[in-house]
């Protein structure tokens, strides 16, 4: 795992975001059922299930995109669902969201997709909100001349890196990802997952993150919580989770791809140690 501040597992502080008794229904399927899940302040958390499990499901629950059908979701301390409308407003005004496939307005240039936001709810002058879409640009790496392509025209890291840009656009306190490597070769999945270790170590953020890529539960995470049985069946560092005795967490983290990623990780430590 990585070298994160985060290090409070079994004594940790008031969780950031906190989901108790979570149950999400559409119509009479049940996808959670008693759902309780924490969040805390400058972690990586991965959330990981089997197709079908709520895994975006429940991201979406968390940032308002979804009215949760029973349960409770504390965010900085304040129950969502009292809140006036005002104030949640400027709570959510504190995430940053990358949606699974970049959700970029394809109409509108890179520029132009992020400034969008900081016109919107800062109510800056189009210039001062293209100067800061412009650093936003280059604090995920991309070239300068990227700023005037539209999505249709960027590969498909590109269009990773731009969705994560608008993310970041309001200075997010909390981050959330959806698939952020999903479609990604192994070499621009592997970049991404650094990308959002520097920044979250640089930026202070806190992130959640759904992925099914096991390369990035072990080079990024701090913690990994399994979707399971309509529930969060285990969250805790990678290795306890690994060991948990459930057929799809050993069919998942002991198959061929979870022991080359575990191999692989392993290596790049000791690597790392000697250096």
């Amino acid at each position: 795992m990585t070298d994160s501040k985060f290090e409070k597992t079994g004594s940790q502080t008031d969780p950031v975001i906190a989901v108790r008794d979570l149950d999400n229904r559409f119509g009479s399927h049940v996808v959670h059922k008693d759902l309780n899940l924490d969040l805390f302040k400058g972690e990586i958390l991965g959330v990981v299930g089997g197709s079908g499990t709520g895994k975006s499901v429940l991201l979406r629950s968390i940032v308002g995109l979804h009215k949760p059908s029973a349960g409770r979701i504390r965010v900085f301390g304040k129950d969502l669902d009292t809140l006036s409308t005002t104030e949640r407003s400027e709570t959510e005004q504190r995430f940053g969201v990358l949606f699974q496939r970049g959700a970029l307005f394809t109409s509108l240039n890179l520029l132009q997709n992020i400034a969008l936001p900081l016109i919107e709810h800062c109510s800056l002058s189009r210039s001062d909100a293209q100067e800061l879409a412009r650093m936003k640009l280059a604090l995920t790496g991309l070239p300068a001349d990227s700023a005037l392509k539209y999505p249709s025209e960027l590969s498909g890291g590109m269009v990773k890196r731009a969705a994560l840009a608008r993310a970041l656009a309001m200075d997010p306190e909390i981050l959330f990802l959806d698939e952020p490597t999903a479609g990604l070769d192994p070499i621009g999945a592997a970049a991404f997952d650094k990308l959002i270790v520097t920044l979250r170590d640089a930026l202070g953020l806190t992130v959640f993150l759904v992925t099914h890529d096991l390369d990035t539960l072990y080079t990024t995470c701090d913690r990994v919580a399994v979707l399971s049985q309509k529930k969060v069946l285990v969250a805790d560092h990678i290795e306890k989770v690994a060991a948990t005795d459930d057929s799809w967490i050993q069919d998942y983290f002991q198959g061929p791809r979870g022991r080359a990623a575990s191999y692989a990780f392993r290596a790049q430590e000791q690597s790392r140690l000697r250096e």
